[in-house]
């Protein structure tokens, strides 16, 4: 008799696109409003609200563009058949990663940019200014870090690093699920809440990627090996 692994059970085809499905639904808030700025920058008309993007509109024109791409775009990275591609040919993860790279960190650039040079809008104060800083260059650095990473072959530190990257992304549309319940429980925001719930957006969207960066880790680590075949 040969011994055998028991095999792991796949996961259904549906269920693997859930969690693209669910970034780019967390997505559409960060989309749609920078796709209304992009619409009062070409209809041309000036208000309080916008006059700082008529000032200096180079940098919100880089932005918003890059953002959408790597936010629905990135979101299809952590789908597994993506990843793997055929012989001889790059996979559609390894193509996407082109540009997910360049458009992530001119995305984060232009977003250190517009916080540093543009006047600070209504209920944006120096804490806020100093949060959107800190998690913007943490994002530059990530990216960094993994493209270093994947330029060694390291693949388990490059999809880490990516991961928290994107994390911090897409904590634009956590904002949301994060602010709306403090409204509706709470009452209005003043301006040293709205930091502290824009700043606990990011930290929720890093503990999750962080929580599924551990999860990974931990699989492998139990993936049981090939039994040994007796002679």
């Amino acid at each position: 008799m040969t011994s055998a692994t028991i095999p792991r059970p796949r996961p259904n085809a549906k269920t693997r696109w859930l969690v693209p499905a669910a970034l780019i639904f967390l997505s559409l808030v960060p989309i749609i409003a920078g796709a209304v700025r992009l619409t009062d920058l070409t209809g041309g008309q000036i208000t309080p609200d916008n006059a700082r993007f008529f000032d200096s509109p180079v940098p919100v024109l880089i932005h918003i563009p890059t953002v959408t791409v790597y936010l629905v775009l990135g979101a299809f990275q952590f789908v597994p058949p993506l990843r793997r591609g055929k012989r001889g040919r790059a996979s559609w993860h390894k193509i996407a990663g082109r540009i997910l790279a360049p458009t992530g960190l001119l995305a984060a650039l232009s977003g250190l940019w517009m916080a540093v040079f543009y006047d600070l809008p209504p209920l944006d104060g120096s804490l806020l200014l100093i949060l959107r800083l800190v998690f913007g260059s943490a994002m530059v650095a990530f990216i960094v870090l993994g493209f270093i990473a994947v330029r060694r072959r390291n693949y388990v530190r490059h999809s880490q690093w990516m991961s928290r990257a994107y994390a911090i992304g897409i904590a634009q549309g956590t904002i949301v699920v994060v602010t709306i319940p403090w409204i509706v429980l709470v009452g209005p925001v003043d301006e040293l809440t709205r930091a502290l719930l824009i700043g606990a957006s990011w930290v929720l969207s890093l503990a999750v990627a962080e929580y599924f960066i551990y999860r990974r880790a931990h699989a492998s680590a139990r993936k049981p090996r090939p039994a040994i075949q007796p002679a």
